[in-house]
């Protein structure tokens, strides 16, 4: 995950810091948008998914768990 950070921050080294809150919040909807439209068009599978396998319900949460730190790491 350091490196993640660390890509990050390169990233926001090339804005001005003014800018730093207007790039995360603009990264910040561009994933969820990603999100959704992933989900969106595989609803279908995530359906059976949870209906056939109940064990896949905590891998779920998980990965929404990992999704929600992502976007409250992008929005400081």
């Amino acid at each position: 995950m350091d490196i993640f950070y660390q890509l990050y921050e390169q990233f926001l080294s090339y804005f001005p810091s003014f800018l730093h809150p207007v790039i995360s919040i603009g990264l910040a909807v561009l994933f969820v948008y990603s999100v959704f439209q992933a989900l969106k068009q595989n609803i279908i599978f995530i359906i059976i998914l949870v209906v056939l396998l109940p064990a896949s319900i905590p891998i779920l949460k998980s990965v929404l768990d990992i999704i929600v730190n992502i976007v409250k790491f992008l929005l400081p």
